[in-house]
């Protein structure tokens, strides 16, 4: 196989995209059987109808299990991100890909426990080893994704790998329940675990074609020259553009995961639907049928026309209106988990793929890691400030009394998506004031690089040359403030 030619980086995409179909599967499984997880542990004396027999968790240890995810994964990405980009990306397949493996087996495993004391923690330290390398593989993926599509169909390549990845989340909607009322929970969640130990398969494979494509493009050395003069410190050069950037990713995932998270339960309670009907799962679960559909023809078009911060505003104001629907009105609730899916495939197309754009390549898993972290970290404040609101009992509570408390919910959400709105306001007025590196489109963006080409030849011995510029400087730093003109990343060696 020739590394130079497009067929090859297609197939290093393909088993990239592999690495997270079952972790994605995994991470969602909870929401799909959230009715069988807080169900009672026995039926005794009572009809399917007014019972449904599983675990017995209480809601707030329920969403604790999103919430130990998401606080894992804000602790360990920082450090993988900078891992990865120190070892290289086969240092962290095999060891993030094994960790999700390992964690998915240990939450089945808890779950066989049923009826202990020690239950509730195995399956929580499950959730917890399964966090610290599922959003930390994400990074190594995205960073061979940048690797081998820079420069070249970045924002199209994003959206395949979360295509794949929204492809185990939606199959997870609409399969899981239905196992699990044909084999039971324990074996459906070892079938999840078994996904991941594909995963770890991919890895593998991945792992061989990365290697073996820089090896013979003869870009070995300079990969690891690049992670020897790698340090910790040189996040310091990450610009106002790349901390927005994380902010508005952090506020708008605040207001999807944590919904979906407890969709299923808020469409069963305020809309009347029986415990056991697969019907919830499957509303909730279209805001990743559209992420999925959409995802791989958005990162195409997002390529062409650029406005990635722009797209960003109009997601975040878009949004809005979807929580308003779900707290004060009775439409459908497919209305708003499809609008949300929409608007959730536009922003997640046009904002990771900003970040390879706003900082070196050298950096790009320690930048990832970061922005996960901080996702992370609001997710999981999110998933406890809800499981506080709907409360710590099992307890049947009055139709008015739930639907009040899912309608403060609502709110809580709605307010992350106004905090979004004023992120990527403040996104856009920073990106102006660089030069429009996220708002140019690929025709202005072929332009600059013809423009800074012709400097390379005409204005080597220039200060101000690209040439100048190294992997320690951001890809919108400007060496002479009196200048309007920014470096493209295009031109800057990795």
């Amino acid at each position: 196989m020739d590394p130079s030619q497009t067929y090859y980086r297609f197939v290093v995409l393909f088993f990239n995209c592999m690495l997270t179909f079952g972790t994605y599967f995994c991470f969602d499984m909870p929401s799909v059987l959230q009715a069988v997880l807080q169900g009672n542990i026995t039926c005794i004396n009572a009809t399917k109808t007014d019972c449904v027999e599983g675990l017995d968790m209480t809601p707030d240890q329920y969403n604790l299990l999103y919430a130990i995810y998401a606080w894992t994964n804000a602790i360990v990405v920082i450090g993988a991100g900078f891992l990865i980009d120190k070892l290289g990306n086969r240092v962290g397949l095999f060891l993030f890909s094994g960790l999700c493996l390992i964690g998915s087996s240990t939450f089945a495993a808890g779950a066989m426990l049923k009826g202990t004391n020690a239950m509730f923690p195995i399956m929580l330290i499950g959730r917890l080893i399964f966090g610290s390398g599922n959003g930390s593989l994400t990074i190594v993926q995205n960073r061979i994704t940048a690797y081998w599509f820079r420069d070249k169909e970045l924002a199209f390549a994003f959206g395949i790998t979360l295509t794949f990845s929204r492809l185990g989340s939606v199959l997870n909607f609409f399969l899981t329940k239905s196992i699990e009322d044909k084999v039971g929970l324990n074996w459906v969640l070892w079938g999840g675990a078994f996904l991941c130990a594909l995963g770890f398969v991919a890895a593998i494979v991945t792992s061989g074609l990365d290697i073996y494509g820089v090896r013979q493009l003869g870009q070995e050395s300079n990969v690891k020259q690049s992670s020897k003069q790698l340090h910790f410190s040189d996040i310091r050069y990450f610009t106002s553009s790349y901390w927005l950037v994380v902010l508005t990713i952090m506020f708008f995932y605040n207001g999807v995961f944590p919904f979906v998270a407890d969709a299923s339960k808020f469409i069963r309670d305020k809309y009347n639907f029986t415990e056991e009907s697969p019907v919830p799962g499957y509303l909730a679960g279209a805001v990743y049928d559209v992420s999925l559909l959409l995802s791989p023809f958005l990162g195409a078009l997002i390529d062409i026309v650029g406005m990635r911060g722009v797209l960003a505003l109009s997601c975040s104001i878009a949004t809005l209106p979807v929580f308003g629907l779900l707290a004060f009105t009775s439409v459908y609730p497919l209305v708003s988990t499809l609008w949300l899916g929409f608007t959730y495939s536009f922003a997640a197309a046009s904002l990771w793929p900003s970040i390879p754009l706003v900082v070196t390549q050298a950096t790009i898993g320690t930048a990832m890691g970061f922005a996960t972290s901080v996702q992370m970290i609001g997710i999981g404040i999110c998933n406890q400030v809800i499981g506080a609101i709907l409360g710590n009992s099992n307890k049947p509570l009055p139709y008015e009394e739930k639907v009040q408390r899912w309608k403060y919910v609502m709110i809580f959400l709605f307010a992350n998506t106004c905090c979004c709105v004023v992120t990527a306001a403040l996104l856009n007025i920073s990106d102006k004031r660089k030069g429009r590196v996220l708002n140019q489109s690929r025709r202005q963006r072929l332009q600059r690089m013809a423009s800074l080409t012709e400097s390379l030849v005409t204005d080597d011995d220039s200060p101000h040359s690209p040439l100048s510029v190294n992997d320690s400087e951001p890809l919108l730093y400007s060496p002479d403030p009196l200048k309007e003109e920014m470096y493209d990343p295009t031109v800057i060696k990795s």
